[in-house]
């Protein structure tokens, strides 16, 4: 596959600086370039390889990052390289087909131009409707409903009574409505609390490998359309995400929380139960969330709080450790003179 600058261009809506003939036949980091590929300059501290770069042209944020090279100026770097694997690496259509050792039960309701792979397990009751891809050894619990053009990968686990909206993506190893963790504490033991209700993927959601989303006890877990979640994610029974979320690599929360539309969430946050997370909250790694915090600002350490607070917090802790030097010296030197008197 190949296209000119002047092509590329076109297609991720930039402006070309150098030659619009240069021929394009694949796409390279800035680092680890080859000859005839395009790469991007997405983050400052790259800038140091735009010189030396094996790439024949680089697409950046300012005419200048380019140094006299051939590049594209678009207004978001990491969109014009996303738009640009999209223009050499299209995605594969399958061809629909059912694998004769797929295990579908006779009541289930299946759509048009669908995929199902070797060893999967659709139970009664359960549609699947037109376009979905599910691959091998994926399991489909009873009266679940996967919408339209659906892509779940090898090895998903489905719980009974799921409901998956369209265009939604999981990812090998997760699992959708396994037990909510609820036990009453008894004499000599727990007793179980039944888990009766279900979960509701809602439209365009992808959801990353070897994810845990609980259905709820009673009602239902929720997750918001367009919400994108990495992999290593646990969500517990009765959660409601919003829309539009990122949940990135171990994040977990707690049952009954509720994280309102567009929040993004750093690396190993954890969510207490019950507590309410405001629209565009940004929440920074390792931070907890301890009570409910207001939309609209980013928030930082263990309890989590506004992330400005936590910065003088931490800045307070490092002046005492330089504070306490300072007088470790000044005792030191006041037993030196003590001893020579």
């Amino acid at each position: 596959m190949e296209f000119t600058l002047r092509e590329i261009a076109h297609h991720i809506n930039g402006e070309v600086v150098g030659d619009h003939s240069c021929k394009i036949v694949g796409v390279s980091e800035i680092q680890n370039s080859e000859p005839q590929t395009i790469t991007f300059l997405g983050n400052p501290s790259y800038s140091k390889f735009v010189l030396n770069t094996k790439a024949d042209a680089i697409i950046v944020n300012a005419a200048g990052d380019l140094k006299g090279r051939n590049g594209i100026v678009v207004a978001n770097a990491q969109l014009g390289i996303a738009q640009t694997l999209e223009l050499f690496y299209p995605a594969v259509s399958n061809q629909p087909f059912i694998d004769p050792t797929a295990i579908i039960d006779d009541d289930v309701h299946l759509g048009s131009n669908l995929t199902i792979g070797p060893g999967c397990v659709i139970q009664k009751g359960t549609t699947i409707k037109d376009g979905c891809v599910i691959g091998p050894k994926t399991v489909i619990g009873s009266n679940s409903q996967i919408g339209e053009n659906c892509i779940l990968h090898a090895n998903v686990t489905i719980y009974n009574n799921i409901k998956v909206g369209d265009r939604v993506v999981i990812h090998s190893g997760t699992v959708i409505g396994c037990d909510g963790y609820g036990y009453v504490p008894i004499k000599n033991g727990h007793q179980k609390i039944p888990q009766t209700g279900n979960v509701i993927i809602h439209d365009d959601v992808e959801i990353g490998s070897n994810c845990a989303i609980d259905r709820a006890t009673i009602g239902s877990t929720s997750i918001g359309e367009m919400t994108k979640i990495d992999n290593l994610v646990h969500i517990a029974h009765n959660v409601k995400i919003g829309r539009g979320c990122l949940l990135t690599a171990a994040f977990a929360v707690a049952g009954s929380a509720e994280i309102g539309d567009f929040c993004t969430f750093a690396g190993q946050v954890g969510i207490a139960p019950h507590v309410k997370v405001g629209n565009k909250s940004t929440v920074a790694a390792k931070s907890g969330v301890t009570k409910s915090l207001e939309g609209g600002k980013v928030y930082a350490g263990m309890p989590a709080r506004d992330i400005r607070k936590h910065n003088k917090s931490i800045a307070s802790i490092n002046l005492v450790e330089k504070l306490y030097k300072k007088v470790d010296i000044l005792v030191q030197n006041a037993k030196t003179d003590l001893e020579k008197k």
